[in-house]
This record gives C-alpha cells, sequence and structure tokens, in this order.
C-alpha cells in the first residue's frame, strides 16, 4: 500500500468534507466564466469535482497516483487512470489540481509537472490549482489530530520545518475476526513562494487569490493561461 493509498483509506475520517466542497463551489465558479468542453482533473480523488462538471455537459477525465481512489472512480463509471498526469494523452480546455495536489511535489517535480501541463492544454486553455499558504502549514495543517469509528482509529501527527510538512498516518483497522491491523507511513509536502509560478515557461500566472477554508488565510488559487 502507497502513502496515497493509505491517505485514501483514512480520509472519511479526516473531517475535510466541508472544506473539500467549498473548493469544488470554488473552481466551479471559476470554470463559468470559460467556455469549456473537456477537462483533466489532476488528483481526482474520489472523483467529485468530475461528477460536478459531466452535469455541467463537460466531458471529464481523472488521473490519480492512488489505486484506491481511482477504482472508486471507475465504480461510478467515471473515466479515471493511476497514471503520473504527464503520461495522459491528448489535450484540453481546462485542466485543475485541487486541494493541495501541487504541495505534494517538490520544486524541480512541480517545474515538470506544470511544464507538461502546459503541453496539454488547448490553445487559450486554463489550468487552476490551489496550494497552501505558509499560514496554511505552520497554524492548520501542522498539529496532531485522531478520529475513530467502530472499526478504525487514525492518528496524524505533522510538523512543518525547513518548508516541508511531515505528516504521519497510522490506520487501525478491525478485520472480520476482531483483529487490528495498522497502516503507517508518513506524507510529504512542500511549501511554495507564488515567485516560483512566474517564471513558467508554457503557462502565465493571470490571476491568484487568498482565501480562507479554515478562519484563516491558508489557501491561495492560481489561475494560468497557456502562453
Amino acid at each position: 500500500m502507497t502513502n496515497l493509498d493509505l491517505y485514501a483509506k483514512a480520509e472519511h475520517l479526516l473531517g475535510i468534507e466541508e472544506a473539500t466542497e467549498a473548493l469544488y463551489d470554488l473552481y466551479r465558479s471559476e470554470l463559468d466564466e470559460y467556455k469549456i468542453k473537456t477537462l483533466l482533473d489532476v488528483g481526482c480523488g474520489r472523483g467529485g469535482f468530475m461528477r460536478r462538471m459531466i452535469s455541467d455537459g463537460v466531458a471529464c477525465k481523472g488521473v490519480d497516483l492512488s489505486s484506491v481512489m481511482v477504482q472508486e472512480c471507475k465504480s461510478q463509471g467515471l473515466d479515471a487512470e493511476c497514471i503520473d498526469a504527464k503520461e495522459v494523452a491528448g489535450k484540453y480546455d481546462a485542466i485543475v489540481s485541487i486541494f493541495d495536489v501541487l504541495n505534494f511535489m517538490n520544486k524541480e517535480e512541480l517545474i515538470a509537472f506544470l511544464e507538461a501541463m502546459a503541453e496539454k492544454l488547448n490553445d487559450d486553455g486554463i489550468f487552476i490549482a490551489d496550494i497552501n499558504t505558509l499560514y496554511g502549514f505552520s497554524d492548520v495543517a501542522e498539529g496532531t489530530m485522531s478520529n475513530d469509528s467502530e472499526e478504525e482509529f487514525l492518528s496524524v501527527d505533522a510538523v512543518f520545518q525547513n518548508s516541508e510538512l511531515h505528516t504521519k498516518f497510522t490506520l487501525f483497522e478491525k478485520g472480520e475476526d476482531g483483529r487490528y491491523t495498522k497502516y503507517q507511513d508518513t506524507i510529504v509536502q512542500y511549501f511554495h513562494k507564488i515567485t516560483l509560478f512566474q517564471k513558467l515557461k508554457g503557462l502565465k500566472l493571470v490571476e491568484k487569490q487568498t482565501f480562507s477554508l479554515y478562519d484563516t488565510e491558508d489557501k491561495t488559487l492560481l489561475i494560468f493561461k497557456k502562453r
């Protein structure tokens, strides 16, 4: 099991449903300004945003590095693959990366990813993503939490240091025999300054807006156009 698959198994215990829906609303409102027919959702998760856009008549494709997430998408009849986004064929009117996807990449990986996404946009294509602010990492994400259900117990311990957030997930899952299986792994996220996004060859940063998911300026929405 990869660390992203562990995250997928534990996601329902994190209490982020309201924040996720708020992000979906924000992205959808931004995309309303553009007449898009095709969309690529990078880090598509369980396909919630794709379902919204499909209801608006947009043809959607999703990719995610968690096989657990992709299987859930497929079970709903959604077009999703567990592959690196750089391997996706075709071009799209819009590409989105929702809920910190860019923060899971270090600087070198991020630049390579963004330049690859530029190549997968149609002329006048738009790319939208959100990133954590410094406050989002230090004031919101850092710390500990736990949650449980009748069959599971989750503990999360996050430390932000040297512009990196290391989050250790520990999940205990009860089996049919009454015994618990322990899953544990660490996910690393990286803080990125806005200046990084202003020096891209294939994408032009045309708008940025800081907003709050958790009562502080914890997120920045980035909107790019293909150069």
